[in-house]
């Protein structure tokens, strides 16, 4: 079996990149202090996760992502059973060559945008000034 680790003759030094760093923290082999236990040096999200300010702030999350969102799948679903099962209905032309599947479809597109702009207002309004909040008691900027 051939060995392919590479040697000081085949090493190139543009791809030696030298030992990984730690993906998280600071201590480890890479840096030379010896692993184990450390002290903390960032903030205490487990005490963050707990706090009530951050449970209220992902509750009202919550209250309005997971409503639109079954809104939204629920209408698409109304959208694809249409096409799949009332081909007449779908088929019945408004004006011209335009029939009811074609402005259902683009409704699908405007719909989409409609929630997005929806929840970017929602979440200018009534969550990121919450999100400053728990970031300034954790100490996080």
């Amino acid at each position: 079996m051939q060995n392919v680790a590479p040697t000081a003759a085949t090493r190139n030094p543009v791809e030696d990149t030298g030992p990984m760093r730690p993906l998280f923290g600071n201590s480890g082999p890479a840096t030379g202090e010896p692993p184990g236990p450390r002290r903390r040096t960032g903030p205490d999200f487990v005490a963050i996760q707990r706090s009530e300010e951050f449970t209220e702030l992902r509750g009202r999350f919550r209250r309005f992502v997971f409503p639109m969102s079954l809104a939204f799948v629920l209408w698409y679903l109304v959208y694809v059973l249409l096409a799949a099962y009332a081909h007449d209905f779908m088929s019945i032309k408004l004006f011209g060559e335009v029939n009811v599947a074609i402005v259902l479809g683009i409704l699908q597109f405007v719909s989409t945008a409609l929630i997005t702009a929806a929840y970017l207002r929602f979440a200018r309004r009534r969550i990121d000034p919450d999100v400053d909040k728990v970031r300034q008691q954790a100490g996080v900027q």
